[in-house]
C-alpha cells in the first residue's frame, strides 16, 4: 500500500480518489474549500453500492474502500509520505503555477506531482520549479474509475524515470496510460475528440443530418467497435490483407473528403440554437443530472462487461 494525495477534491479529485483507493492505496484528500474533502467522501459513499453491484471494487468491500479515504484539512499532512500527488485545481495558468510551486516545496522529494489538466501544457506551469523533473500531466478521461485511459504528458524536463514510474503506477491502479513522447496542445484525446466534434457540428450546420442521427452514427455504429478496438486495429481488420491493404483501397475516399473538412463552424454561432433545441427536446434541462447518473451506471455496466469479455474471450 502506498499513499496518494489528492489536491483539489471536487468533480475530478473525488473520481481519482475512487481509482486509487480501489487499488488499495491510502488516499488523503485536501482542498482549499474546507468542506470539499468530506463532501467528496460522502459522494463516493453514494457511488460505491453500484460499483460493488457491478463487481468494480476489485474484491474490496465498500467499508474497506471508505476506510482508505481521509479528509485532511492540512495540506502538509495530506502530502506527508505520499508517493503520488494528483492535482485537480481550476484550469487557470496562474493557479496551476501557484499550486505547483507550493506542492514542489512541500511534497516528499521522491513524490511524483501530476496535474489533471486537460488543456494546459505541463511546461507552462512547471518551468521555474526546482523539482520540475518530477512534474507532469496525468489527464483522466472522466470518470477515471470507469474510463481507464489516462494521458501521461511530460514536460521537456520531466525525467524518463518519472515518466516510467507514473506509467507503472497507473497500470497498477487499473488505468490504461497513454504515454505521450512530448507535449502538444490538446494532448491526444482532445485532438481526436475535437476532430470528430468539428465534423459533427459541420454536418448539422450545413443541413446534412440531425443531431440525433449524428449521435446514432457513433452510438450504434463506430462506438461499438471503438469500445474494444482503436482506429488502427479497426482498419487493420477491415481489409483482407490488413492495414496497408486498407490504406491502398480507401485512401482515395478520405483524400476526397479532407478538403471539404478544412472549414470551421462557429460552435457558439447559429448552429448551437439548432443543437440545443434538438437536445432539449430529447432531454429537458431539468433531467440532465438524472441522465448523467444514468450515463455513469451504463459505464459501470460496460466496464463490467468488458472485464468479463476480456476473461472469457481475450483482449
Amino acid at each position: 500500500m502506498a499513499k496518494v494525495a489528492i489536491v483539489g477534491s471536487g468533480f475530478i479529485g473525488r473520481a481519482w480518489a475512487i481509482t486509487f483507493a480501489r487499488a488499495g492505496h491510502s488516499v488523503s484528500l485536501w482542498d482549499q474549500e474546507a468542506s470539499a474533502p468530506a463532501n467528496a467522501i460522502d459522494y463516493i459513499a453514494g457511488v460505491l453500492p453500484d460499483l460493488e453491484a457491478n463487481d468494480l471494487l476489485n474484491g474490496r468491500s465498500q467499508e474497506e474502500l471508505l476506510g482508505l479515504l481521509n479528509a485532511e484539512p492540512d495540506l502538509e499532512a495530506a502530502l506527508a509520505g505520499a508517493v503520488h500527488v494528483q492535482e485537480n485545481t481550476p484550469e487557470k495558468l496562474e493557479i496551476k503555477k501557484s499550486v505547483f510551486a507550493m506542492l514542489d516545496e512541500a511534497a516528499p522529494a521522491d513524490a511524483v506531482i501530476a496535474s489533471s489538466s486537460s488543456a494546459l501544457l505541463p511546461s507552462a506551469f512547471t518551468e521555474a520549479l526546482p523539482g520540475r523533473h518530477r512534474c507532469l500531466v496525468v489527464h483522466p478521461i472522466n470518470p477515471p474509475y470507469l474510463v481507464p485511459a489516462a494521458e501521461v504528458v511530460p514536460a521537456p524536463w520531466t525525467s524518463a524515470e518519472v515518466i516510467e514510474q507514473t506509467r507503472s503506477f497507473m497500470i497498477d491502479c487499473g488505468q490504461a496510460p497513454i504515454v505521450m513522447k512530448r507535449e502538444l496542445d490538446g494532448f491526444i484525446m482532445n485532438r481526436m475528440q475535437g476532430a470528430l466534434l468539428e465534423e459533427a457540428f459541420r454536418l448539422v450546420a450545413d443541413g446534412y443530418a440531425s443531431v440525433e442521427d449524428v449521435d446514432i452514427g457513433i452510438r450504434e455504429g463506430l462506438a461499438l467497435r471503438w469500445s474494444f478496438m482503436g482506429p488502427f486495429e479497426t482498419i487493420d481488420l477491415n481489409a483482407p490483407a490488413g492495414v496497408r491493404d486498407y490504406a491502398e483501397r480507401y485512401e482515395g475516399i478520405y483524400s476526397n473528403i479532407f478538403p471539404q473538412m478544412q472549414r470551421r463552424v462557429d460552435w457558439t454561432g447559429s448552429v448551437i440554437d439548432t443543437i440545443e433545441s434538438e437536445r432539449r427536446k430529447a432531454l429537458p434541462a431539468g433531467q440532465l443530472q438524472e441522465r448523467q447518473s444514468w450515463r455513469d451506471r451504463r459505464l459501470m455496466a460496460l466496464a463490467a462487461h468488458k472485464r468479463r469479455a476480456d476473461k472469457n474471450i481475450g483482449r
